[in-house]
């Protein structure tokens, strides 16, 4: 099975896109075998791309974090998938399904995008102590659970311990949630860290997390309405932008790098 390993800014995926529609696989434990980075390929998760309908373009995309989980929305891995059915099919424009809901998709020469819907906002859902000092975490729904904490340093969050805190917190139980750590950067301007449900642990980006770090500091008057750079660990900004015609859509964009391809045997 030929696979490609790829990275949106800094998030990784193992990617298969060329799998058979009704493919039996039992994916999710492959998920786990293959992000395993030091007996794996290594990655954040697996997304398996399949063609849908070339006209119009038409793609179903699935997800599996790297304890083999499903992710309902992961803007880094459909920004993968729209990549490469550009290079496989030479799409340009496309519509990618991931859990029951339709994204469309642009690739441009220096950016790929995704759309990604808004849901529910709740302020001051978790509050817990960082250092000393107690912070509250606002929730937004971007496709799937995240939490957003407003900080005056990212870069002192020790990420791995406040974001397993939280994101296993009984008041976010059952489904646990993806855990963000967002502070100002300028005008229209965003710096960010964000620990991943699924992956649990740190993620160098994280696309739907990016939509809503952006959404909740909106709320909290730290960005406007319109394009925002969100900044990440991998130096590889994000941009959120809004949709245009859709008032709670979303365009998230920014790099995709090919890292190299092989055969699973």
């Amino acid at each position: 099975m030929h696979f490609r390993k790829i990275h949106g800014a800094g998030n990784d995926f193992v990617l298969v896109s060329d799998a058979e529609p009704g493919d039996e696989k039992d994916w999710p434990k492959m998920a786990e075998r293959l992000s395993a980075r030091r007996t794996g390929v290594g990655a954040d998760g697996l997304v398996v791309s399949t063609l849908v309908s070339d006209s119009p373009p038409r793609l179903e995309v699935a997800c599996f974090n790297a304890d083999g989980s499903v992710a309902t929305m992961c803007g880094n891995a459909l920004r993968c998938s729209a990549w490469a059915a550009h290079r496989d099919f030479g799409f340009t424009e496309m519509t990618l399904r991931m859990a029951g809901v339709d994204h469309h998709a642009k690739v441009e020469a220096d950016a790929v995008w995704v759309t990604a819907e808004v849901g529910v906002i709740e302020p001051r859902v978790v509050n817990v102590l960082i250092g000393d000092r107690p912070t509250w975490f606002d929730s937004a729904h971007t496709g799937t659970e995240h939490v957003v904490a407003l900080v005056e340093d990212v870069d002192s969050i020790d990420a791995d311990f406040v974001g397993r805190l939280v994101r296993n917190h009984q008041a976010l139980a059952p489904l646990g949630t993806n855990v963000n750590f967002v502070q100002a950067a300028g005008k229209q301007a965003l710096k960010m860290r964000t620990y991943e449900r699924g992956v649990e642990a740190e993620t160098l980006s994280c696309g739907s997390g990016t939509v809503a770090a952006v959404v909740i500091a909106s709320t909290r008057g730290l960005v406007g309405p319109g394009e925002v750079a969100v900044h990440n660990r991998a130096g590889e900004p994000l941009i959120v932008r809004p949709h245009g015609r859709k008032q709670h859509t979303k365009w998230v964009g920014g790099p995709v790098t090919h890292v190299f391809e092989g055969v699973l045997a």
